[in-house]
């Protein structure tokens, strides 16, 4: 088969090929066992290879072939944050912009209330909770064991990381962070671009494009230009 029929036949195609792109393989197995997967992987030495069977079909500047051979395709960002979302919402936009569809993915053992809103290209990984009245834009993730309590906003390109906890009413701004194991006490703001260390204990607002840790969370740096 050539790559171009590959392509036609692909049923969504996941930017990035390491750790991440692993875990939104494994919730595809489970939700799409029949779904046909390729991969988009800038290490060209991984071109051509196999991740957990979807075939690494090459870079991202294959995006322009793939629009032509198979409009409105749905893709998602294989690309952990690793505390920055910058990278995350770059490769999300330029996808967007070309033409692609946002896929959501959503592991079998997320629970997530109907009473919930779920923008498109959201990821919510193994164990993850969503409650009611919140509302998570689009590409976010909200990873393995993260809870969003009753009534959150969580903004565009946030990431919630593995068992973070969003006390009731809390605001997540765009592209921001919240890392393992973090608690954010209720009804604060964690404003656009900040990040919050993991393990850290949030009790009052972060101003932007700033980053605290500890417990309590106190000022570490500021991340000024990144935003």
């Amino acid at each position: 088969m050539t790559r171009d029929d590959f392509i036609r036949r692909c049923d969504l195609f996941i930017f990035g090929g390491g750790g991440h792109a692993r875990v939104l393989l494994d919730t595809i197995s489970l939700e799409h066992p029949d779904w046909v997967v390729g991969i988009l992987e800038r290490d060209p030495r991984l071109f051509s290879t196999e991740v957990m069977g979807a075939l690494v079909l090459g870079g991202d500047d294959l995006i322009s072939e793939i629009v032509r051979l198979k409009p409105a395709a749905r893709f998602t960002i294989g690309l952990g944050s690793a505390a920055d979302c910058g990278p995350r919402r770059s490769l999300f936009e330029r996808c967007v912009a070309a033409g692609l569809t946002p896929g959501s993915i959503r592991h079998p053992t997320a629970s997530v209330s109907s009473f919930a809103c779920i923008g498109p290209g959201t990821q919510l990984l193994p164990l993850s909770i969503v409650n009611a009245g919140a509302r998570v834009g689009t590409n976010v993730i909200i990873n393995s064991g993260a809870i969003v309590e009753h009534d959150c906003e969580v903004s565009d390109h946030a990431h919630i990381a593995s068992g973070a906890t969003l006390a009731s009413s809390v605001v997540i701004g765009s592209g921001a962070h919240v890392g393992a194991g973090a608690s954010v006490r209720q009804c604060l703001r964690i404003v656009a671009g900040a990040i919050v260390g993991a393990g850290a204990a949030v009790v009052r607002d972060v101003d932007p494009e700033t980053v605290v840790a500890g417990v309590p969370a106190r000022l570490i740096s500021e991340r000024r230009g990144h935003g």
